[in-house]
């Protein structure tokens, strides 16, 4: 039986998921999809980070196959997809700063999760470049006086956009209480105010110009830059928020372990994980959140 999951990351630190060659001025930038330029964490990450925990766990071989030098004789019961961007926190003039997506991002999440037996989603709007779509009280309009007259506006970084309100509340609602976890209390009422949807145009252009760029060097002896020792490195911004696809698909042998094998792959989802590079300087500290799609579609 194949057992589907949608999976969701928060950063709680940048996550730099590199490719290991720069490209321009950026010496490390993350990794990237070839069409799209959205960024995004290999599905091999999260899966490599998953078994580290399962380590010493008599389901690890059955969950994700024997170590590589045996590689060839079975294959794991566990299938990860790349993990994609879906969220990207934009600094605002208002409301601190902007959970940001678009139609297309939106569009390819809800035939995803759909994928995984989810229902229910809102429809996606359709928006002009100088528009956005926010809920009703959100927290990111400012209004201010132009010749005598009141506008309203959505500032982020450098970008003033018009807002409205279609899609965006039920967006709000939908997703704040399946990337959150009901513990985390205060974080689900937190995305409404901070949901903004702008075009895939706008979108493609803040995925250039609001991600993170970090400048590292190293010190010699003298408390100076080392030659050659200085370089810029890119991150999803802390409180990015990325989604992906798992399937538990158990061989024939192990089908009266499915139980078994998908309370364990729970367990292991627990708690703060490290992905991606620059674990020592404190990067790519995320919370996973992983929902079982079939039962969710049996609640709705």
């Amino acid at each position: 039986m194949n057992t589907p999951y949608l999976y969701f990351i928060h950063a709680l630190s940048p996550l730099h998921a590199g490719t290991g060659q720069g490209s321009g001025v950026i010496d490390l930038p993350i990794a990237r999809e070839k069409a799209t330029g959205i960024p995004y964490l290999p599905g091999s990450s999260v899966k490599g980070v998953l078994r580290d925990r399962s380590n010493g766990n008599q389901l690890t071989t059955a969950l994700f196959g024997p170590p590589t030098e045996n590689a060839s004789e079975h294959a794991g019961s566990l299938q990860v997809a790349d993990a994609r961007l879906l969220l990207l926190p934009v600094r605002a003039l208002r409301g601190t700063f902007a959970w940001v997506t678009s139609p297309y991002a939106l569009s390819r999440f809800a035939r995803d999760a759909a994928e995984a037996g989810f229902q229910g989603m809102p429809a996606v709007p359709s928006l002009k470049d100088e528009q956005c779509d926010v809920t009703k009280d959100t927290a990111l309009q400012v209004t201010w006086n132009r010749q005598g007259q009141a506008v309203t506006r959505v500032v982020l970084e450098d970008l003033d956009l018009q807002p409205r309100s279609a899609q965006a509340a039920g967006w709000a609602e939908w997703l704040s209480t399946r990337i959150f976890s009901p513990d985390d209390r205060e974080w689900p009422a937190m995305l409404a105010p901070r949901l903004c949807i702008v075009s895939d145009d706008v979108f493609s252009f803040l995925l250039t110009t609001a991600i993170e760029v970090i400048a590292r060097n190293r010190l010699n002896e003298n408390k100076t830059v080392a030659k050659g020792a200085l370089w810029y490195e890119e991150a999803l911004p802390a409180e990015s928020v990325l989604y992906g696809l798992m399937a538990l698909t158990p061989p024939d042998r192990l089908r009266g372990k499915q139980a078994e094998l998908e309370s364990h792959l729970h367990s292991l989802a627990q708690g703060v994980m490290q992905f991606g590079g620059k674990a020592t300087v404190g990067r790519g500290l995320c919370r996973v959140r992983l929902l079982h799609g079939r039962n969710v579609h049996a609640n709705a």
